[in-house]
């Protein structure tokens, strides 16, 4: 049966008039938007079984070992270095390197990597589809396509057997609790990927632009450190003013968005309110919906994971939100998704 066509709303833009797109579809039914391949017949029971197929080449071992280096380093320098410097190399310069890179780099993961790439939630230009990605890469998250595919599988398996960084899949005693929040905030990067994970990202490998950006992350990532460095050597005009522009513009810049992020993977399946109904354990963390950008309404995401924007209720601070509505208004942005009200009020929890 075809879902109500007024479950999901599209807003107009100057440029593109609003027109209806299909209701919001969870990766849990990834298979109905074209996102998944079709379930292969098993093989009769007198053909033998072929082994399990490798691990996809979505992210390399040098672009591993780059994701591994931006967890490790970052940390021990922020704990070692990092607290006993506070305050020292750290002027208006660094502090404003600091912050712009945070935004860029923050921006490209949840304005680009995720609604964008992930879900679809708008659409945008080719050349701010190059823009976004490359930003997004250089949060030193990882390449562009394993993001994508490890994030639609999360949506496909939330909380189940299958989910790369759930919480919840670890046993109930409080070493086990502790275990999985590990996990779901870090300790799934240290795992290998499940096999077949291309299948998550077959509508973009197809875009042969998205594919060299993901396949260039160690340059991305290289450029992350780099510019913060040279914007502070030039402006300070000095090689101290460039080495802590790559400190806290650079090295300390990632630490922070990595554990922001993270924290919506760990702290948005733990701790939160729950408005809506969801076939998960996701919650709407208000810490975390103002310093992840928006993606701290966890809840409302799951429950509407094509919608672009995460802050449903007026109060609910989203700056991604804010981002795509201004591009929206330059004509940078069309087709963007919203939930209708009829489709939030449904989804209610009683």
């Amino acid at each position: 049966m075809r879902p109500n066509e007024e479950d999901m709303l599209t807003i107009a833009t100057a440029s593109h008039p609003a027109e209806t797109l299909a209701p919001d579809a969870s990766f849990a039914d990834a298979s109905a938007v074209g996102l998944l391949d079709e379930p292969q017949a098993s093989p009769p029971a007198s053909e033998p079984q072929r082994p399990a197929a490798p691990p996809d080449k979505l992210i390399s071992p040098v672009s591993r070992m780059i994701d591994l280096s931006a967890i490790i380093i970052p940390f021990l320098i922020f704990l070692t270095i990092g607290l006993l410097l506070w305050g020292r190399g750290l002027n208006g310069v660094q502090l404003g390197v600091m912050f712009a890179m945070y935004l860029l780099t923050g921006f490209g993961v949840t304005v680009g990597y995720h609604r964008l790439f992930t879900h679809k939630a708008f659409e945008t230009p080719k050349f701010m589809r190059i823009t976004l990605a490359v930003l997004g890469s250089m949060s030193v998250q990882g390449p562009l396509l394993w993001w994508v595919a490890m994030h639609r599988r999360h949506h496909h398996h939330s909380d189940a057997d299958g989910d790369p960084h759930s919480p919840h899949l670890h046993g109930e005693s409080l070493k086990s609790l502790i275990a999985g929040a590990w996990h779901s905030h870090a300790g799934w990067l240290f795992k290998p990927d499940a096999p077949n994970a291309t299948r998550y990202v077959v509508d973009l490998i197809k875009e042969k632009p998205l594919k060299l950006i993901s396949e260039l992350y160690p340059l991305w990532a290289a450029l992350s450190l780099l510019i913060p460095a040279a914007i502070s050597g030039l402006l300070l005009r000095s090689w101290t003013g460039a080495a802590w522009g790559l400190l806290w513009g650079g090295v300390l810049r990632v630490f922070f968005v990595h554990h922001i992020t993270w924290s919506v993977n760990s702290v948005c399946h733990l701790w939160g309110s729950r408005p809506f109904v969801s076939h998960d354990q996701s919650r709407n963390n208000a810490l975390f919906g103002i310093l992840a950008l928006g993606e701290g309404w966890h809840n409302n995401h799951h429950a509407f994971p094509t919608s672009a924007r995460h802050g449903l209720q007026w109060w609910q601070i989203d700056t991604t939100w804010w981002v795509i509505r201004c591009m929206a208004a330059l004509g940078l942005a069309s087709r963007v998704r919203v939930p209708a009200e009829r489709a939030m009020e449904a989804k209610m929890a009683r």
